[in-house]
């Protein structure tokens, strides 16, 4: 029995790094436990969004009756921290501390500035729902600074986390641990909506406070437990007489290269390109091929299994030395397919076609993003990673949320003329205001391709040689 036992537990142990998710994402420098831990400021992170952009927007809107425009201005307000993602990594870079710790102060602060902000909005919302005596710039004031805080301390906690993340994870190792973290990140988001809505189902305002703060609490413990010793402390990195260039110095020398500037156009335009339809996917499923709210809900499902399976295949070959622009520019070209699927599944009135276009606009969206991020982790130099994923996650953040607003108007406005019958006889019925956004968006894709093929081969030297075969340890989750 002894034997068969030991047997059994050899192969297992031989079979672990093939088939278990992510088991062999782990290295000397960085186990699995670690980085699994570290993992859980993006789990904070979803939880945030989850909160800014789905349950508050819901429940400010219907149950305390705030008006729709104050409540998208409101969510909105959290995008003027994102274009400083880069001078807060720039200066996490070079922090001056007699600790020795560069990320862990910034990871901190986030995480006050989220508590902060999640301490204060219910209270800030109420005040904005206007049951009270108290002057009515009370509300709108209250409710700004609370998702300003909790918008900042999402910005800078993310930011100094995939900084350490860059830091720790050695470069072979890179691709599995972007992967990973962007997993937790889908994790936090769909697990944080599933409990809030479940808590919420019987809304009340006590209730409302009551979830709203403990999201304040879990969220402190979570990026505590994140934190907690990952950073070796390095005082010579952080002394006082360490040489610090200007922002504008380092900037410079970061778009010196040829490759930082034309990746972050890039970013911008392939971000702009899958983001202009976030919030018009579910409506065209309702309003132009009849769907019924829990048929559109699944399209939620659809995208997220659409990243995963492409995280897990960005992993798998940029792992074995795949050049992450090419990844990236193939993941604009399935965007590309996707959304012609989506504008033909209409005059075809084919639903299959419709999911089949959004699982692909998931899996193109998470061959880009990741293709672009490992991409932005190769271009840091002289230990200036938050420089780059600062640099990476400022324009990602504010290409996303001015499309997403674009995307809305636009579709409205052409909606409203096609209405009028100002666009011709031809061109009438719901789906034309979607169909200008989808084409706007294949036409960013595409010049997203032609901003991404100078790259392609520029980061051969950076080619890492595969560290495994790939099983399921590579499939994400």
């Amino acid at each position: 029995m002894k034997s068969l036992t030991a047997t059994l537990t050899r192969e297992w142990i031989r079979l672990g790094p093939r088939f278990l998710p992510f088991a062999d994402a782990g290295t000397c420098e960085l186990p699995l436990s670690r980085l699994l831990r570290l993992a859980l400021f993006q789990v904070s992170v979803g939880m945030a969004v989850v909160l800014l952009n789905g349950t508050l927007n819901r429940v400010t809107v219907v149950e305390l009756g705030v008006p729709t425009w104050l409540v998208s201005l409101m969510v909105s307000l959290p995008l003027v921290f994102a274009p400083l993602r880069a001078l807060i990594g720039f200066r996490s870079d070079y922090h001056r501390s007699a600790l020795g710790w560069r990320r862990v102060p910034y990871i901190w602060f986030g995480t006050l500035l989220q508590f902060g902000g999640l301490a204060l909005m219910p209270f800030a919302l109420l005040l904005l729902s206007g049951n009270h005596e108290a002057p009515v710039w009370i509300g709108p004031t209250g409710a700004a600074l609370a998702f300003l805080l909790l918008g900042a301390g999402l910005h800078v906690t993310q930011t100094a986390g995939l900084a350490l993340a860059t830091d720790l994870a050695p470069p072979e190792a890179r691709p599995r641990a972007v992967a990973l973290l962007y997993v937790m990140l889908l994790l936090g988001m769909v697990g944080s909506s599933l409990i809030f809505g479940q808590l919420l189902e019987n809304f009340s305002y006590t209730r409302l406070v009551q979830v709203i703060q403990g999201a304040a609490l879990v969220t402190l413990c979570l990026n505590v437990v994140a934190l907690w010793k990952q950073e070796a402390r390095n005082p010579a990195l952080t002394a006082k007489h360490r040489v610090r260039p200007s922002f504008s110095d380092s900037w410079a020398d970061f778009l010196a290269n040829g490759r930082s500037g034309r990746l972050l156009v890039a970013v911008a335009l392939g971000t702009a390109g899958f983001s202009m339809q976030d919030i018009l996917l579910e409506p065209y499923g309702g309003q132009v091929l009849h769907l019924s709210v829990g048929q559109t809900t699944s399209l939620t499902a659809l995208l997220a299994g659409g990243t995963l399976i492409a995280f897990a295949l960005a992993s798998r070959i940029l792992a074995s030395g795949a050049d992450p622009y090419r990844v990236s520019g193939f993941g604009a070209l399935v965007g590309v397919c996707a959304l012609a699927a989506v504008l033909l599944s209409s005059p075809l009135d084919s639903v299959t076609l419709f999911r089949v276009g959004t699982f692909l606009i998931g899996f193109g969206n998470g061959l880009f993003g990741v293709g672009t991020l490992i991409a932005a982790m190769g271009l840091s130099q002289k230990g200036e990673s938050g420089l780059a994923l600062g640099a990476w996650g400022a324009v990602q953040a504010t290409a996303a949320g001015l499309s997403i607003a674009f995307g809305g108007a636009l579709r409205d406005l052409v909606s409203a003329l096609a209405a009028q019958g100002a666009l011709g006889e031809a061109l009438t019925g719901p789906a034309i205001g979607y169909g200008a956004v989808y084409h706007i968006e294949i036409l960013l894709l595409f010049v997203t391709m032609i901003a991404i093929g100078p790259l392609v081969g520029s980061s051969a030297n950076d080619r890492r040689s595969p560290s495994s075969s790939f099983g399921l340890a590579e499939f994400p989750g």
